[in-house]
């Protein structure tokens, strides 16, 4: 007996990674407001916000196995959330210039209203130096603006990155192999 799986995103990037990994799935967004805690550390904040949008979902739809996550990118221990502005773009990507700077994308897996699991992945990333012609192109290009950190691993961002210590698709917003063996853990079959 199959049973169904939502993924609590909007992220066509998380989308994409669940697709190519061969697992169907729905999608319902959650519709979680992404405000940090005035004291909340990065880790607290992804894995909060992937808990909340898990919870949020599985009480709607109370029989499917729910996924939730979320992405935060910090560089000198300042969070980099997704960029409102040109200049806000330009002041990630000038401050992740030639540096190493952490992603951190946490999961959780709910049903019925219910936490099973969760977990936040962190990945550390290394940039090298960009010019300030280089950072006004991409920033032209539009795809920075609804990323954490201003930038897509997967896309023209891509190209800025000369090291990733762990899989890049947690860099792009889903740690899929750790999110595989949750659902398994919990009894999920696709078919």
């Amino acid at each position: 007996m199959t049973q169904t799986l939502i993924l609590a995103s909007g992220s066509p990037r998380r989308r994409d990674l669940l697709a190519k990994a061969g697992i169907r799935f729905e999608v319902v967004e959650s519709g979680v407001s992404e405000t940090r805690g005035a004291s909340e550390s990065a880790h607290d904040y992804a894995l909060r916000l992937a808990r909340d949008k898990a919870l949020a979902v599985s009480t709607r739809c109370r029989e499917a196995l729910v996924i939730g996550a979320d992405t935060i990118v910090v560089c000198d221990e300042v969070i980099l959330e997704k960029p409102a502005d040109p200049a806000e773009a330009a002041r990630m990507l000038k401050m992740l210039s030639g540096k190493v700077h952490i992603v951190i994308t946490a999961f959780a897996v709910a049903r019925g209203g219910r936490m099973l699991e969760s977990k936040p992945v962190e990945s550390r990333v290394t940039f090298r130096a960009l010019s300030n012609d280089e950072i006004a192109a991409y920033i032209a290009s539009g795809e920075p603006f609804d990323k954490a950190g201003g930038y897509g691993i997967q896309g023209l961002g891509g190209g800025f990155i000369t090291h990733v210590d762990t899989d890049r698709d947690n860099v792009m917003g889903l740690p899929v192999a750790d999110v595989i063996a949750a659902l398994k853990r919990q009894g999920y079959r696709d078919k």
